[in-house]
């Protein structure tokens, strides 16, 4: 081989062997050695010799096998690269793009499943000695059909499991179909569940239930404002009666803020915005009494 050959070693050499007349060989003929055998494009032959060897040994460390001779072009068809490979695809099917072929390579194998179709069902229609025949079972069976491909296998699928009675005891038979879209988009999944969950095995959902108590804890305190506020006559009030009337409101102040915390544990819990309820106010209630009385 030309690489030992230049290196000036046998091809049985190990990589220290062919190192070290490497290292020989370069302090001669490297261009600055000053020896008279100096010589630039020889220093380049070794060079690229010894990186040849090196990458040969290295591969076989790794186990990986070549062999440095010359290779010797053989052109037949194990050499050269098979044309038009793209043509191996789609049981070589079609012309044209990868796309158009495989729409023909499909509209083969759907005419190829229709005609596999029929033949099963002339081989199963075919009537034996023994077999007894009733008059227009089978054009009964298969009077609806369409024009073309995978319709009409279908429809025809349809029709008969229809006839079998297939479709006789179905899960949800006459009724409506769920609806999927009812889950507030501003509610997380999970939230969504456990209110559906909860409705399902009779339970109500904690915010439903706080809202009642909050109305019903708003009306009672507006009856008893409505109560006291009879008890002063029609406006307009005295002195007297609009500092009773203030001493009223403060005492119903504690009954106020109880119910506003209520309020905003409710606003918390709500799913929907447009149900969130505004905080509670003496005065605006108390003002209202007045007028309607």
């Amino acid at each position: 081989m030309k690489c030992y050959r230049l290196l000036g070693v046998n091809e049985q050499s190990d990589q220290n062997t062919v190192r070290q007349a490497y290292l020989t060989l370069v302090k001669k003929l490297h261009p600055d050695s000053g020896h008279p055998e100096a010589s630039a494009e020889r220093f380049q032959e070794v060079d690229s010799a010894f990186r040849i060897l090196q990458e040969k040994f290295a591969k076989a460390r790794r186990g990986i096998v070549e062999d440095l001779r010359e290779e010797v072009k053989v052109y037949d068809i194990k050499h050269t690269a098979p044309q038009h490979r793209q043509y191996l695809s789609f049981d070589g099917i079609g012309y044209g793009t990868p796309a158009q072929r495989q729409k023909q390579y499909q509209t083969v194998r759907a005419a190829k499943a229709q005609e596999r179709v029929l033949e099963h069902r002339l081989s199963k229609a075919q009537a034996t000695e023994t077999a007894v025949m009733k008059k227009g079972d089978y054009f009964k069976k298969h009077e609806i059909k369409t024009k073309y491909g995978y319709d009409r296998v279908v429809e025809d699928l349809i029709q008969e499991a229809i006839s079998r009675g297939d479709f006789s005891n179905l899960s949800g038979f006459g009724k409506p179909l769920p609806d999927h879209q009812s889950q507030n988009p501003y509610v997380d999944f999970t939230t969504h569940k456990m209110n559906k969950i909860m409705l399902d095995n009779g339970f109500t959902p904690e915010w439903i239930t706080l809202h009642k108590d909050i109305r019903q804890a708003v009306d009672a305190l507006k009856e008893d404002l409505r109560r006291l506020r009879a008890k002063l006559g029609p406006l307009p009030l005295s002195v007297r009666e609009e500092q009773q009337w203030e001493k009223w409101l403060e005492q119903q102040q504690e009954e106020a803020t109880k119910i506003n915390k209520m309020i905003d544990k409710f606003n918390l819990i709500v799913p929907m915005m447009n149900k969130q309820m505004v905080q509670l106010s003496l005065e605006r209630v108390g003002n209202e009494l007045s007028v309607l009385l």
